[in-house]
């Protein structure tokens, strides 16, 4: 079977992604590793212990990196808290869970992972690819060890989602995104497609119906998203399934159609966090990237909600 770590930076949509991952029989979730990004990193891992507890899985939970390669701090956007609320999980409590961090950090987790799984690993980072790029800097035989990197992050053919060019999760470290696109094969699942795969009240709904504790969160969670996208995106008609959607993929590669590519990512202003195809690399044959230009909107979206609902049953 092949075994699956998620890299999470735990709002809301990382909390479904988290959630499909648990649901899904096809890969164990061996490990989720924390980052920053919709929360800071010790509101995230309470996130991650408190949720697997909610559905009765004992994963554990790993400390990342707290911030960019490159910068020595972090601080949560404004839209971030809006979006996902104070504590990442739009505001709805769930009980702490006795169970702390594992001791060895998140990166010497990954790099352990990879020469013990290889091809059977699959890695699914949902916020900024920080903690990748730190241990393929620290081991760079891993590159060639993980079975598949599936990344939620880029805007290669609409815009950006923090600006017109740049998308949250690679503009929180542009750097460590150019270095794992050029050093490891990766499917970037960007907003491309993920802005296709749009989850309404009638879904949540049916969680909702379940008359369960679970279920009751699964939907409280999901319609607080809804309506912050309410706000920020009037016209879009849902929610975006940014990270749950990467680990469809990650589960079911048929779900989306990509576009073979050598990509880049633009480090320095005015276009920093910018994903584009790489002027020096673009006649390479080996192309390292695939970016998932269509996807199968109602079959994942099928899949999503029923697998969420038994899990929540």
């Amino acid at each position: 079977m092949k075994k699956l770590i998620l890299d999470l930076d735990t709002g809301i949509d990382d909390t479904l992604a988290m959630s499909l991952a648990m649901a899904s029989p096809e890969a164990e979730l061996i490990g989720i590793i924390g980052t920053y990004g919709n929360v800071y990193m010790d509101q995230g891992l309470r996130n991650d212990l408190a949720i697997t507890d909610l559905f009765g899985k004992d994963v554990k939970v790993y400390r990342g990196l707290e911030h960019a390669l490159k910068k020595d701090s972090f601080e949560v956007m404004e839209i971030s808290s809006f979006i996902h609320g104070k504590n990442g999980i739009g505001e709805c409590q769930i009980p702490d869970s006795e169970r702390k961090p594992e001791e060895i950090a998140g990166v010497d987790f990954l790099i352990e992972a990879a020469h013990t799984y290889k091809e059977d690993l699959i890695y699914v980072p949902t916020g900024p690819l920080t903690n990748l790029a730190a241990a393929l800097q620290k081991d760079p035989s891993i590159s060639s060890l993980i079975g598949r990197v599936v990344f939620m992050g880029g805007a290669l053919t609409v815009p950006g989602n923090v600006s017109d060019w740049s998308e949250a999760n690679i503009n929180q470290d542009p750097d460590a995104a150019d270095y794992v696109v050029k050093h490891i094969n990766t499917t970037m699942i960007g907003l491309d497609v993920t802005l296709q795969t749009l989850l309404t009240t009638k879904e949540t709904a049916k969680w909702r119906e379940l008359g369960t504790e679970r279920g009751k969160f699964l939907a409280d969670v999901t319609d607080y998203y809804i309506k912050a996208y309410e706000v920020t995106a009037p016209g879009l008609g849902g929610c975006g399934l940014h990270d749950p959607l990467a680990v469809g993929v990650a589960i079911d590669p048929d779900l989306v159609e990509c576009l073979p590519i050598n990509l880049m990512v633009e480090t320095e202003p005015p276009l920093r966090g910018r994903t584009i195809g790489d002027l020096s690399r673009l006649s390479d044959p080996v192309k390292k990237t695939q970016v998932a230009v269509r996807v199968k909107k109602e079959q994942f979206l099928d899949m999503l909600v029923s697998r969420l609902s038994s899990l929540a049953a």
